[in-house]
């Protein structure tokens, strides 16, 4: 049975990601972050869209459950999850785990056109199995060069973002060409959450 949970229920982001809460901000949806880290291994033959909507629910039931634990009522909230994966030539790309791995994927990257896959969950506390929604967005980097990729990597930046690169900020600049939602490549595809929100009356109208 699903539960009444209403439009005034602040929605809960279980996602630590400072990009895909400031998509919520920009979009003045209200939220607050709780999240909870995951095993984020991909499976044999595992596909980059059933990766990123499995591990999108598995954060969902996660976040639920030490929300819980945490001692506050779930019942109460909304709760959103995420999961972005970047892939190419069928390799799947997550956060670098060096700088050395980082150099590796923008040279992957260079000059050629990679997906990037973003999978997300909106339930209540009782409803688990809930639609997992998936979009992708195909990006054409242009060729780089190794020095830029040296000073890339040098800067940190992408340290901590899938395919060892952001979007927003100074990886725009290999950016020849872009398919799809560019908020999806940031790490949320706000246009489909906004409109997942409204039909399930998490949001009693936008903008708000």
């Amino acid at each position: 049975m699903r539960q009444r949970v209403s439009a005034q229920s602040p929605l809960v982001l279980g996602s630590r990601s400072p990009r895909r809460a400031q998509l919520l901000e920009q979009c003045g949806v209200p939220f607050e972050v709780f999240a909870v880290e995951v095993d984020e291994r991909m499976q044999p033959g595992e596909r980059p869209d059933a990766l990123a909507t499995r591990l999108a629910r598995q954060k969902g039931a996660a976040t639920v459950s030490a929300f819980q634990r945490s001692g506050r009522d779930p019942s109460e909230r909304w709760f959103l999850c995420a999961d972005t994966i970047v892939h190419v030539q069928g390799e799947l790309l997550g956060k670098p785990r060096d700088e050395h791995d980082a150099r590796r994927m923008l040279r992957l990257l260079s000059g050629r056109t990679h997906h990037v896959t973003t999978g997300f969950v909106v339930h209540s506390a009782d409803v688990f199995d809930a639609p997992v929604y998936a979009e992708s967005t195909a990006v054409t980097f242009r060729p780089i060069s190794e020095d830029e990729v040296q000073r890339y990597t040098g800067i940190g930046e992408g340290v901590d973002k899938a395919g060892g690169y952001a979007i927003q900020g100074v990886a725009s600049a290999f950016c020849e060409r872009l398919e799809g939602s560019y908020a999806n490549v940031v790490g949320l595809p706000i246009h489909r959450v906004v409109e997942v929100l409204l039909d399930l009356g998490a949001l009693d109208g936008f903008p708000l």
